[in-house]
């Protein structure tokens, strides 16, 4: 984002709005949703802007402001027709200290106004940068017929009971109360403010009278990066979770989907580097389930596989605390449909082996003759530290020097990248170009002609998978 959204405190602040027509009118219709004062220059003001001024809601002044007129101002909306004349008063206003926007030149704002709907006190701020206005009112359109009339009443007076709401414990019970006096039906149901101020002493008793939920963990598969691939259930649970215990291979995008007030818990892993302990990771999963709390175990891929999944479940069966698990994609399969191609074909291979490249102990050991006597493709995962280990046992165990192996990193990411080489190559490649990114090898899979005729592409070449 080039600009942070915020809201800004307007009550007795001063506004200073410049310009005359169209566009300096929306201006001044937004600000005047505030209590703020407002002072507009116009030498021709359009009629809606005397009216407002024979109302008493503007100040408005002929001509333009000079260096005393930006004192105390917090916000200057620039709307003259000269750009120089808008540059010239926005270094002044600057220079008093104000923040300024003007008009159409996202690139000489220090804050843009966003398309409003409004159900006073409830306001959703709609921007796009400046990018694309029409598309902010079509979906301030789209938000206004989502949200009643009478929601900003409702919010009125639920604020005004917020004193009375805090004899509930903070967080999940707390939460629950709002989210039952909000409900649709309820607000589409709003009688007097008696009424509604007796339907809310009614709500906290039963809400009192609850019995608290125990704390509880969801094992959740964040997938392999991408937020969009994350099911609608994992998106649930993640939206409502007090604590997030997250992976390394979590990505970003996906965190970003919890609530700001959260707790995170970093426990990510790195082969053969820093890590937390599984014992320290079972620990935090019990301890804060056992306070009372919704926790999310965010585990990248799927849970089940890699993910030491039993052993967590192990220690939360043993202290008696509630678990579920919801199945992401795993990263084998993402990188398939990346690739364009199956898992499994007919005549390539009936079937594929998950592994990992290395467990609790090292380098995983595995049956190499067996692997690969049987044909089946490979879908290796945390192959990085381990790529050379694996080329010398596949090699050793009788590999064709030519068996096509595609390495993908990053899968589902913006800066995804991948290769596919050959078994005598691949190792040396990974060496080569830096890779260690999250990084999946599948031996068997992949472009077989671009394996044995390729010569070794540029980094520009493998990024985005253009080679």
């Amino acid at each position: 984002m080039d600009f942070l959204p915020i809201f800004v405190a307007a009550k007795n602040r001063k506004i200073l709005v410049v310009g005359q027509g169209q566009m300096a009118d929306a201006k001044c219709r937004g600000v005047l949703k505030t209590t703020a004062q407002v002072t507009v220059f116009a030498d021709t003001p359009s009629a809606e802007a005397l009216a407002w001024a024979e109302q008493g809601l503007i100040d408005l002044r002929p001509g333009l402001p000079i260096a005393k007129d930006f004192e105390a101002v917090t916000l200057f909306y620039a709307a003259h027709a000269d750009d120089a004349v808008n540059d010239e008063l926005a270094e002044m206003a600057r220079s008093s200290g104000a923040i300024v926007n003007v008009l159409d030149r996202t690139d000489a704002c220090d804050f843009i106004t966003p398309a409003i709907v409004d159900r006073d006190p409830v306001v959703v701020a709609i921007g796009t940068e400046g990018s694309a206005p029409v598309l902010a009112r079509q979906i301030k359109a789209d938000v206004e017929a989502m949200l009643p009339a009478e929601l900003g009443r409702f919010a009125r007076l639920a604020n005004a009971f917020r004193s009375k709401a805090r004899v509930l414990p903070e967080g999940l019970p707390r939460r629950n109360f709002w989210r039952a006096f909000f409900k649709p039906e309820r607000i589409e149901a709003a009688g007097s403010d008696e009424a509604i101020n007796k339907s809310l002493e009614a709500l906290l008793s039963q809400h009192l009278a609850a019995v608290p939920e125990a704390g509880s963990v969801a094992f959740v598969g964040a997938g392999p990066g991408d937020p969009e691939l994350l099911t609608l259930k994992a998106r649930r649970h993640i939206h409502e979770a007090e604590v997030i215990i997250y992976d390394r291979l979590v990505g970003k995008g996906v965190l970003e989907l919890a609530r700001r007030e959260a707790k995170f818990i970093d426990v990510g892993k790195k082969g053969f580097g820093a890590q937390v302990t599984q014992d320290k990771i079972n620990q935090y999963l019990v301890c804060e389930a056992q306070a009372g709390r919704k926790v999310v175990r965010l585990k990248g891929g799927d849970p089940s596989v890699f993910g030491r999944l039993d052993e967590e479940l192990s220690a939360l069966a043993q202290a008696g605390i509630e678990s579920t698990v919801v199945p992401g994609i795993t990263s084998a399969a993402a990188g398939a449909a990346s690739l364009k191609q199956s898992l499994t074909r007919r005549d390539r291979n009936s079937s594929i082996t998950f592994m990992t490249a290395h467990d609790a102990k090292g380098y995983a050991e595995h049956d190499w003759r067996q692997l690969v006597r049987s044909g089946q493709a490979l879908a290796i995962y945390m192959g990085r530290k381990s790529a050379a280990f694996l080329q010398g046992r596949l090699l050793m165990a009788g590999a064709d020097t030519d068996l096509v192996i595609t390495c993908i990193e990053n899968i589902s990411r913006p800066e995804e990248r991948r290769f596919t080489s050959t078994l005598s190559e691949f190792a040396q490649r990974l060496d080569g170009d830096n890779w260690n990114g999250p990084l999946i090898i599948y031996v068997g899979i992949g472009n077989e002609q671009i394996a044995k005729t390729a010569s070794t592409p540029t980094l520009q070449e493998i990024s985005h998978g253009t080679y």
